[in-house]
């Protein structure tokens, strides 16, 4: 960022209204982006799950947090193995809080998205990799999941892969289950799983 664009930036750095606000931030996104140090920006969308934080990176979605992990909590952990380069850039979002809203209005059965995958690796990897092939409206058992991923004895690893999922309703870990029908660990905590089951039973 040039020192003429942090200059003007600064001069409305103490906004009086919170329309001041949203353009200061607006400017300061833009100059980011122009200049190549808008590492990851993220914003806040309303759901039936409550509210859920977007993060992207250039390469694509990197994290869809919900509000039980803490928001900033997040953002400090994708500061601190990312980029502490973060900004409140709603515009870089736009797409993701689209289908998002369209998945929720019962009007998207799956995403078409670039996705950033360097918060998942190895076995973990591999398990949320396959997650998309579960049809929407369906269920599969972990150790099915493990099994996708080439484990199939490795049921609890699979289990923790989809209660670490970083990328939450666009992957659909929400969609495995155990195979008594245990709903098990969620991100989100059981009560937004159940939700997004019942999202899907009834569309």
């Amino acid at each position: 960022m040039n020192t003429d664009d942090m200059t003007q930036i600064l001069a409305g750095a103490f906004p009086d209204e919170p329309g001041d606000l949203r353009r200061l931030r607006e400017r300061l996104a833009r100059a980011a982006q122009r200049d190549g140090i808008l590492d990851v920006a993220y914003r806040t969308v309303d759901s039936p799950v409550g509210s859920l934080l977007l993060a992207a990176t250039e390469a694509g979605l990197v994290r869809v947090a919900y509000a039980s992990e803490g928001h900033d909590t997040v953002l400090q952990a994708l500061a601190d193995r990312i980029s502490p380069r973060v900004l409140n850039a709603p515009a870089r979002l736009d797409e993701p809080a689209r289908e998002l809203d369209e998945y929720f209005g019962g009007h998207r059965r799956s995403f078409d998205l670039p996705l950033d995958w360097r918060l998942s690796a190895g076995f973990r990897h591999a398990v949320l990799s396959h997650l998309t092939e579960i049809g929407y409206g369906r269920t599969a058992s972990y150790a099915a999941v493990a099994g996708l991923a080439g484990n199939p004895k490795a049921v609890r690893a699979a289990a923790t892969a989809c209660a670490t999922n970083p990328l939450p309703v666009v992957i659909p870990c929400h969609r495995v289950i155990y195979s008594d029908g245990r709903i098990g660990r969620y991100l989100g905590g059981p009560e937004a799983k159940r939700t997004l089951l019942t999202l899907e039973e009834a569309a």
